[in-house]
């Protein structure tokens, strides 16, 4: 990596995983304008590949925002067929580097670092220039730790 490079992390993050979500933009839109008139800030998002008409839409947000993200799921269990998994006490890990645009082989030198670790892989999601991992609570100071060794 390079001198620019920039390991972060944020601690108390809850997985919010809706399954079997209508694969399409609008209510992906409805869903996330309910959760912002919760007050509620998301972080993460990733969305899985759609199988037919559905799909699997993961976020992450504050574990000081659980009691709301609790009440919304409630209703939304009630008035959909959506299965949620609410998972708390996670951990973001963020790789951060302004060359990641046009250097090939850094994602693969992140998951190679943490490969050997046998850590639970929460969520992923990129950017051209960020790669944000979700780990838990066990294996934050592992995979933090195997990834500091690999980059800096």
């Amino acid at each position: 990596m390079s001198d620019s490079t920039v390991i972060s992390t944020v601690d108390n993050i809850t997985l919010v995983t809706l399954q079997d979500f209508p694969a399409n933009v609008a209510t992906i839109a409805k869903i996330f304008d309910a959760i912002s008139r919760y007050g509620i800030n998301i972080d993460m998002i990733s969305m899985a590949p759609t199988h037919g008409s559905t799909t699997g839409l993961s976020f992450t947000i504050s574990d000081e925002d659980m009691i709301d993200i609790l009440g919304f799921t409630s209703n939304l269990k009630r008035e959909t067929d959506i299965d949620v998994i609410v998972s708390s006490v996670n951990h973001k890990i963020s790789v951060y580097d302004p060359i990641m645009k046009n250097t090939p082989g850094i994602a693969a030198q992140v998951f190679n670092a943490i490969s050997h670790t046998d850590a639970d892989i929460r969520l992923i999601t990129t950017s051209e220039v960020e790669i944000s991992l979700l780990v838990t609570e066990a294996d934050f100071d592992t995979v933090l730790g195997a990834i500091q060794e690999a980059l800096l």
